[in-house]
């Protein structure tokens, strides 16, 4: 009698199934200069305030407007003032050279722009625009105040936090310990491009592609990965590279071989060495995937047809790696965009369809939607999240999710 298959999980049952298990590493120390791409495990709260003291935001002139009432009067110029000195007060009847950044002096009110005067030649400026109050003026603390958070824990660092810490003088961040990540491949039908050329390819032999876009994916994500290559189809070759990868990794990823085949070996070495669940995801494409622990190490299994295998990391375990890094923002934010194409018969799962903008502003639709057509997601800025059984109709929002996001 056969055993009657479980129904399909929902994706966000799946999500949220997945997400928890994942527990932030440990914090470590590094250097501001080198936290491009690292998760912040603490709040930086300035103390102090930036710009710290009132500066110009122009090369020209510091007055006092009371001293201007109307365009061309000559004034004689006091004091030079450039960046990192410490100006003295404006005399009465005068007015301050003074250069980018530089701090505007006690009793000045605005500054006027070079272009705006006029030198002469006994030495005074005459000033040829009335100026506003506070013009060319950075107000002290207009950037940052002090006791201010200006980055919060969970935050993804990029170029511009990476300056902003620096802003506020810190040198070293409190960041997410980097996820170590074991990748292999199984399959005796997989070859390494450069092992063997094409025209002496063996009939039913495939170049390994997976290995290359997954490893990719995973430095992208801040990942250390110790890349196992590829495990031939034997239990025993499986359940070694599966105790080697849990002596040191956080997570082992590995791409085919999770189905109940007679040649598919993880299911039952996972389970030797540790638990397994296999799942089956209502999403297209990408239903195959298991997730289970060997040892202290979690285990998540992809599909091996490549798009499938592509999805469903972007979908479940790119999330899982923020998540283990404590980072606030797991998934990429949605848009709202016109579909310029028809998809009159949609799959009972929820499918994600690869999708580019077009010059209108719309999206188009890659006409080969296959598991294995991996050049639709080199083709493709983004993917259609379309719930499943609803038929698409040219003009219709859809909800686009663009790959720039996912792969930043």
């Amino acid at each position: 009698m056969n055993t009657p298959r479980p129904p399909l999980r929902s994706l966000d049952e799946a999500m949220e199934s997945l997400l928890s298990h994942a527990s932030p590493l440990p914090p470590e120390s590094v250097s501001t200069v080198e936290a491009d791409g690292r998760v912040l495990a603490e709040d930086l709260v300035s103390s102090l305030q930036v710009p710290p003291q009132d500066n110009s935001s122009m090369d020209g002139y510091a007055v006092r407007r009371g001293e201007i009432a109307d365009e061309g009067v000559p004034l004689p110029v006091s004091q030079r003032i450039p960046a990192g000195s410490a100006p003295q007060p404006l005399q009465p009847g005068t007015i301050a050279r003074i250069f980018t950044g530089a701090p505007v002096p006690a009793g000045a009110d605005a500054v006027v722009m070079q272009e705006d005067t006029e030198a002469l030649d006994d030495g005074r400026v005459r000033i040829q625009r009335v100026p506003s109050e506070g013009q060319w003026i950075r107000r002290s603390g207009e950037d940052i105040t002090r006791g201010s958070t200006v980055l919060a824990r969970g935050e993804r660092l990029g170029p511009a936090a990476q300056g902003l810490a620096a802003s506020i003088g810190r040198d070293r961040l409190q960041v997410a310990r980097r996820p170590r990540v074991a990748l292999f491949s199984t399959g005796d039908e997989l070859v390494m491009p450069g092992q063997v050329a094409p025209e002496a390819m063996k009939p039913g032999a495939i170049y390994n592609s997976n290995r290359f876009f997954l490893r990719s994916l995973l430095l992208r994500l801040g990942c250390e990965v110790q890349d196992l290559g590829i495990v031939p189809d034997v239990r025993e070759a499986t359940v070694q590279a599966l105790r080697e990868a849990a002596r040191t990794s956080d997570l082992i990823l590995t791409s085919g071989g999770v189905s109940v085949g007679e040649e598919d070996h993880i299911k039952p070495a996972v389970e030797q060495l540790g638990s397994l669940d296999l799942w089956q995801i209502a999403m297209k494409p990408g239903k195959p995937f298991a997730y289970g622990r060997v040892g202290d190490a979690h285990f998540m299994g992809l599909p091996g047809n490549p798009v499938s295998s592509f999805v469903t990391f972007l979908l479940l375990v790119r999330p899982f790696l923020l998540k283990l890094q404590g980072a606030s923002q797991l998934h990429p934010r949605a848009l709202q965009l016109p579909a310029h194409f028809d998809l009159q018969r949609p799959d009972k799962r929820r499918e994600f369809l690869r999708v580019r903008r077009d010059a209108q502003g719309g999206l188009e639709l890659f006409p080969n939607q296959s598991s294995g057509v991996l050049t639709s997601t080199v083709w493709a800025d983004g993917l259609v999240d379309n719930p499943g059984g609803q038929a698409i109709r040219r003009g219709d929002l859809v909800r686009f999710l663009p790959l720039a996001e996912w792969l930043a």
